[in-house]
C-alpha cells in the first residue's frame, strides 16, 4: 500500500500533499515561537504591559533601598513580602498611568533635562563631580543599559511634570488660612490615668483546648518559612589586591604614568589689607576706598611697616590681628580675583588695589613655596597601595568572566570554578526570601537562591554583581518547604499570648467600669484610686512626650459642654488602657500670628491641598483607564 502511494505522489499531487501538510506545520511552529520565551504579564494599564520580570527588579530595588535607609534597624521579618509587592505594583501602575496621560497632554522631557537630572545624581559622583565610570558601573548593576537608564529617567520627569502642575496650581482662601490656625495652635485641657494590662495578668493554667483552639485558628502565624542552604563562591577586588605579587618595575612604571598624583602644588604666602565695600556700592564710595588702599600703599613703600597697618587699618577681622599674614594656600582656595592677583606678584612685591567680592585689596606676596613632586621612595607606599587596587581591580573583571565561564560550563558543582581561581566554598545557615547577613543580605542573591534554575534544576546561578568589585555565584545544597510549626514547639507563645489577650479584657472592662464612675459624677482622682492621675494643660496636636493614640483620642473627643467634661477611654499600646476627663478647649488665636507664621501655615495649607487634589486626580484617571491586574495570588493579596 505504501509502495502504491509512493508510485502516484508524484508531479502535482506530490507537490499538494507537501502543502497541505507543511500549512499546519508552518503555523503550529510560527506560533510556538511566538509564544516561546514569552514573559508572565502581573497587569497591563491601558494595554501597557507590566512583566513578572519588571516587578519583580522594580521589588527587589525597593527593598534593598528599604534595607540601606534602615541599616542595622532593617529587620525582614517586620515586612509581609507579599503585601510590599503589592504595593509596590499599585506604585508601577500609577506610574504607567501618569506617563500615559502626561504624553496624551502633550508633555514632553528635553535631551538637556535628562542630562542634567543625571548629572546631578549624587551617586554618580565622586568629590561632588559627575563619574562616567561610576554611571556605567551604575547603570549595570540595574541591569539596564544607558539608554535603557535614561528613558527610565525621561519617564520619571515625565511623570513628575503632570504632578508639579496640579499641586502649584493650589490656592488657599483667607478663610481657611484662619481655620487653620485655629485648628492647629488648639489647646486642650485633659486629665488622666492608666490601667496597665500587667496588673491584670494571671499566672492560672490556661487550658490545653483553648491553646488547641488557638493553634487551630491561628495557623498562618506559625508558619516556618521556606529555606535554603546554599553554597557559594565570592569574588572581590579586595581580596585579590593582597595576593598579588608586586614588581619594584611595575611600580616604577605606576609612578611614572601617575606622577601628577604625586606632586605638590605651587603654594603662596600673602598678607593684605582690607578696605570692606558692597558689590553694589556707588561709585563715590568704591572711589574713596580705592583711595585709601593707594594711600596705604604709599606709605608702605615709604617705609611703614605692613604687619603695623593691617593691624590699623584693615578690615578683616579674621587676619587683622595677625598683620594681615593669610599664610600659604594653593590656587583654588581664595577668591578668583584676589587669587589671580596674589599668582601675579613676585615675592615681596605690593599689588595694586584689587577688587574682590569683600571689598578691595592690597596685597604683599611674602613667600613663594615651589611647586615639587614627591620622590618614587617617597611616595612607594602610596604607589603600591594604588597599584595594587587598580591591579586587582583589572584582574577581578577577568576573573569574573571567567567565573561566569567555569559555574556555567560545569553547572552541578562550584568546584571546578574554585579550583581553577583559587576561591574557598562557603556555606550558609539556612536563609529565608528574607536573605541573611552581609553578602547573603542582598536581595539579588536571595532572588537567585530561589529562582527556578536553581532551586528546582539544581544548576549554578549566574554570576551576580553585588557592587562594582564583589560578584558572587552560588547553588543552593538543601531545600525546605514552608511548613506548619509542630503545637509542642509553638505551646509556649500561645499560652503568653492568650494571658496577655485575657489581661487587655479584664483591663478595658476595668476602664468601662471606672468610665461609668466618672459618668455618674465622682471625680477623677476619686474613680482613679491607686493608679496616679496625670494632668494635660494646654497640650497641643503636635505635643512631644504625651502618647499618640491619647492625644488624638483627646484631640477627637467634642468640646465639653454646660461645665462639664467630656468623658472617654482610649487603648494604649500592649494592651493598656487610660480613662480621661477633657476640661477645656482653647482656640488658636488668628490675631496673633505674624506673618511669617501665616505663610507657613499657608505653604503647609497647599501643599497639603495640592496632595489631595492630585490624588483625586489619579483616581479618576485609574476610574477612566481599562487596568487589568493578572497574578492576583502574588502581587495583589
Amino acid at each position: 500500500m505504501l509502495q502504491a502511494i509512493r508510485d502516484k505522489a508524484q508531479g502535482w499531487i506530490a507537490w499538494a500533499i507537501v502543502i497541505l501538510i507543511s500549512i499546519p506545520f508552518a503555523l503550529w511552529g510560527i506560533q510556538e515561537y511566538l509564544g516561546a520565551g514569552a514573559e508572565p504579564v502581573v497587569a497591563s494599564v491601558n494595554d501597557e504591559e507590566i512583566t513578572e520580570r519588571d516587578l519583580d527588579q522594580r521589588f527587589n530595588t525597593f527593598r534593598q533601598q528599604l534595607r540601606e535607609r534602615l541599616g542595622a534597624a532593617y529587620k525582614p521579618e517586620m515586612f509581609d513580602n507579599t503585601r510590599m509587592r503589592a504595593e509596590v505594583l499599585q506604585e508601577m501602575i500609577r506610574g504607567s498611568l501618569l506617563r500615559q496621560v502626561s504624553h496624551d497632554m502633550g508633555l514632553r522631557v528635553g535631551d538637556q533635562l535628562i542630562r542634567s537630572a543625571i548629572l546631578g545624581i549624587e551617586a554618580f559622583q565622586v568629590d561632588g563631580h559627575f563619574d562616567k565610570a561610576l554611571y556605567e558601573r551604575g547603570v549595570r548593576l540595574q541591569g539596564t543599559s544607558e539608554a535603557g537608564f535614561e528613558q527610565r529617567v525621561r519617564q520619571a520627569l515625565l511623570s513628575e511634570q503632570l504632578s508639579q502642575a496640579v499641586q502649584n496650581s493650589v490656592f488657599a482662601t483667607q478663610r481657611e488660612i484662619e481655620e487653620l490656625i485655629r485648628l492647629r495652635n488648639q489647646t486642650r485641657d485633659a486629665a488622666y490615668f492608666t490601667l496597665p494590662v500587667a496588673d491584670f495578668l494571671s499566672d492560672e493554667e490556661i487550658p490545653i483546648d483553648l491553646v488547641e483552639s488557638y493553634y487551630q485558628s491561628h495557623q498562618n502565624e506559625f508558619l516556618a518559612p521556606e529555606q535554603v542552604k546554599i553554597e557559594y563562591l565570592l569574588l572581590s577586588a579586595e581580596a585579590i589586591a593582597p595576593t598579588l605579587d608586586v614588581q619594584e618595575e611595575a611600580l616604577r612604571g605606576y609612578y611614572e604614568a601617575h606622577l601628577e598624583s604625586y606632586g605638590r602644588p605651587e603654594q603662596r604666602r600673602a598678607s593684605h589689607i582690607l578696605v570692606q565695600v558692597a558689590q553694589d556700592a556707588d561709585e563715590a564710595t568704591v572711589a574713596a576706598a580705592k583711595e585709601k588702599i593707594a594711600s596705604l600703599r604709599q606709605r608702605v613703600e615709604a617705609g611703614e611697616a605692613f604687619a603695623d597697618l593691617a593691624k590699623s587699618e584693615s578690615q578683616d577681622p579674621g587676619s587683622a590681628a595677625a598683620g594681615g599674614d593669610l599664610g600659604f594656600f594653593g590656587k583654588g582656595i581664595m577668591d578668583p580675583a584676589f587669587e589671580s592677583a596674589t599668582f601675579a606678584l613676585k615675592e615681596g612685591e605690593l599689588s595694586e588695589a584689587v577688587r574682590s567680592s569683600f571689598g578691595f585689596h592690597l596685597i604683599r606676596l611674602s613667600e613663594i613655596k615651589s611647586g615639587d613632586v614627591k620622590s618614587f621612595e617617597e611616595a612607594r607606599q602610596e604607589v603600591e597601595s594604588a597599584y595594587r587596587k587598580a591591579e586587582a581591580e583589572r584582574l577581578y573583571f577577568e576573573y569574573a568572566e571567567r567565573l561566569a565561564d567555569l559555574s556555567y560550563e560545569d553547572p552541578s558543582s562550584l568546584e571546578p570554578a574554585a579550583s581553577t581561581l583559587e576561591l574557598k566554598i562557603e556555606q550558609s545557615d539556612w536563609l529565608t526570601r528574607d536573605g541573611g547577613a552581609g553578602v547573603l543580605s542582598s536581595p539579588k542573591v536571595m532572588a537567585a537562591a530561589f529562582s527556578e534554575d536553581v532551586l528546582v534544576e539544581h544548576n549554578n546561578s549566574e554570576v551576580i554583581e553585588l557592587d562594582q568589585t564583589r560578584s558572587l555565584v552560588l547553588r543552593v545544597v538543601d531545600h525546605q518547604e514552608a511548613s506548619l510549626k509542630a503545637l509542642d514547639e509553638v505551646k509556649a507563645e500561645i499560652i503568653e499570648t492568650i494571658r496577655q489577650q485575657q489581661a487587655a479584657e479584664k483591663a478595658k472592662a476595668e476602664a468601662e467600669k471606672r468610665l461609668a464612675q466618672l459618668q455618674a459624677g465622682e471625680s477623677i482622682e476619686a474613680v482613679a484610686g491607686d493608679y496616679s492621675t496625670k494632668q494635660l494643660s494646654g497640650v497641643k496636636r503636635s505635643e512631644r512626650g504625651v502618647l499618640y493614640s491619647l492625644l488624638s483620642d483627646i484631640f477627637s473627643a467634642p468640646r465639653p459642654k454646660d461645665g462639664k467634661p467630656t468623658l472617654g477611654i482610649t487603648r494604649l499600646g500592649k494592651g493598656d488602657y487610660a480613662v480621661y476627663a477633657l476640661s477645656t478647649v482653647s482656640d488658636g488665636n488668628v490675631e496673633v500670628a505674624d506673618e511669617a507664621a501665616k505663610q507657613r501655615e499657608i505653604d503647609n495649607l497647599k501643599r497639603l491641598q495640592g496632595r489631595s487634589d492630585f490624588n483625586h486626580l489619579l483616581y479618576d484617571m485609574k476610574g477612566r483607564a481599562k487596568i487589568t491586574i493578572t497574578l492576583q495570588s502574588e502581587a495583589t493579596q
